[in-house]
């Protein structure tokens, strides 16, 4: 019997289920890339409006991965209907992102401890004062072990969540480098909201595609099929976290 979301955005295809932990990455193409070559006998459940979702193993349990498209309200949208109606329990935002820190570089894996956010979203959850968008413990010093095993050069910090991919203020990046901001990206704090809302766990992983002050850059295709660091550290996280 096929399950579907309320929104039709999400349905399951017969025979197919959702894993425990999804990792999530903003690119459908990229999920299908990290099925296909991290997953074993991955499983296609879901490809409503081609945002793929994957189900296999890695290390013998399984994983899922799925797309989110781009910004907070995309990656909400998924992520509350997996959490409230898949069962899902943990997800692990795999991408990229913008560095702004002077001591960060292309390829620098980013652990994002919490997220500020330009968003009005933050306001839609009831508290004097304003939500503090962070992520969940487990899943974070998870991903610190991961990282250390293999290696990586990560940071662990915060980032900047922001609604504009051109942001009509051309200081914004200033002030939140200023303000000890790594990098700059557009999903984490609604990611974080919509998981603290539904008591589940959430973690975003990025690896740095370009630098907003330095001008360094990679393609996108090697965006698409590279940072294998961050796949390893987001996998051996999702296998790794009680759930």
């Amino acid at each position: 019997m096929m399950q579907s979301s309320p929104s039709a955005c999400i349905e399951l295809k017969e025979g197919t289920h959702v894993a425990k932990v999804v990792l999530m990455p903003g690119d459908p193409l990229r999920a299908k890339y990290v099925a296909e070559h991290y997953l074993e006998n991955p499983v296609l459940f879901n490809d409503v409006r081609n945002m793929y979702g994957y189900t296999g193993t890695f290390e013998g349990k399984e994983v899922s991965v799925m797309g989110s498209g781009m910004g907070m309200p995309s990656i909400t949208l998924y992520a509350y209907e997996l959490f409230k109606f898949f069962g899902v329990e943990a997800i692990i935002r795999i991408g990229s992102a913008g560095g702004i820190g002077d001591d960060i570089h292309v390829r620098d894996l980013i652990i994002a401890m919490g997220a500020s956010t330009n968003s009005s979203m933050v306001t839609a959850y009831p508290l004097p004062g304003t939500s503090a968008p962070v992520a969940s413990w487990e899943l974070l010093r998870e991903a610190v072990k991961a990282a250390d095993e293999i290696g990586a050069h990560a940071r662990v910090g915060k980032v900047y969540t922001t609604d504009f991919f051109y942001n009509p203020d051309p200081e914004t990046n200033q002030k939140a480098k200023e303000l000890g901001h790594l990098a700059v990206e557009m999903e984490a704090a609604g990611l974080y909201l919509t998981a603290s809302a539904a008591k589940k766990k959430a973690l975003a992983l990025f690896q740095i595609s370009d630098h907003v002050f330095t001008g360094e850059s990679l393609p996108a295709s090697e965006i698409r099929e590279s940072f294998h660091e961050m796949m390893e550290v987001a996998l051996k996280t999702a296998v790794r976290a009680e759930l």
